[in-house]
């Protein structure tokens, strides 16, 4: 960090969330406004692992001149495609790589309620796939992974020129009652409640359970800045409403409560730390779910007593 203004950075690879850590780092270490007072030759990110959007709001803020932002799609199984047209949503499927690709529809046909995918479920391969459908990818490799579900959601943009979007992962769907809340509606409306009211939210998660015979969702909200939490969950609420007709229904239903707690975003980070999933391979789950709901809320009770 010390040594910063000494690099000639003109690329910059990376999770989102780390990146902007460290340009947040190096330009409160220097007292600069944005980055590129330190990189003013930076013009290329190439970013990958969650979706860019409840990051873009941020990364305008540390910037001081617009960049060229590339998505790429990779894993330790694999290099599975990349941006081939920056200008264009969507991440094309690389065919050519040694690996087998099947898709199969993510409904409650063909996974069950935990994410886990049923014995009897449907697969399509490349040719088959439609627009505007969510699938959960299943992979083949020369190095020996057989039918491997490695979790993403995707949803195809364009099937002609086999590109299509991340919109989630099998495990990290909400849906206690039938409010089918996927994690491409939470990014969205997080990212439209950050334009609205111009302030910066660096993490947040979701949490469901039973609360008096009904249900509930709670949200957990990283900012550092003074807000007005009830005008975020109102914000957050209503976007989710226009977007999901099911969450709509339900929240008149049996989704009667929802709720929202504001915290310092480096709690995220700690929680990582504490949970020895600190690093650039890591992500903060946007749905916490049993086990990680239960240690997520152990450890904010921890740092409710320092």
């Amino acid at each position: 960090m010390r040594k910063a203004p000494t690099w000639n950075v003109g690329t910059v690879c990376g999770v989102p969330a780390w990146v902007q850590i460290v340009f947040e780092e190096i330009i409160r270490y220097h007292k600069v406004n944005h980055i590129h007072e330190i990189w003013p030759n930076l013009s290329l990110y190439i970013h990958g692992g969650v979706s860019f959007e409840p990051y873009r709001e941020n990364f305008k803020n540390l910037l001081g001149k617009p960049i060229t932002y590339i998505e790429t799609y990779m894993a330790s199984e694999g290099s599975f495609g990349f941006q081939a047209r920056p200008d264009t949503q969507g991440i094309r499927l690389i065919l050519n790589n040694g690996i087998f690709y099947e898709f199969v529809p993510f409904n409650e046909k063909n996974f069950s309620d935990d994410g886990e995918v049923r014995p009897e479920a449907n697969a399509y391969l490349i040719h088959e796939v439609v627009e505007d459908t969510d699938y959960a990818i299943v992979l083949s490799t020369v190095a020996g992974a057989w039918r491997y579900l490695i979790g993403d959601v995707i949803r195809f943009t364009s099937v002609k020129n086999g590109e299509f979007i991340i919109v989630g992962r099998t495990k990290q769907f909400l849906s206690l009652c039938g409010e089918h809340l996927s994690v491409d509606n939470m990014n969205k409306a997080i990212d439209e409640v950050q334009r609205k009211m111009g302030i910066t939210i660096k993490e947040f998660t979701v949490a469901g359970y039973v609360l008096d015979g009904r249900f509930a969702h709670k949200w957990y909200i990283g900012c550092d800045e003074v807000v007005d939490a009830n005008a975020i969950l109102h914000s957050i609420d209503e976007s989710l409403r226009k977007m999901n007709d099911d969450y709509a229904v339900e929240r008149e239903s049996a989704l009667p409560h929802v709720f929202i707690e504001v915290l310092p975003s480096k709690h995220f980070i700690e929680f990582l730390h504490a949970t020895g999933k600190f690093g650039a391979m890591n992500k903060f789950p946007r749905v916490l779910k049993n086990g990680n709901l239960e240690n997520w809320n152990n450890f904010l009770a921890k740092m409710a007593v320092q």
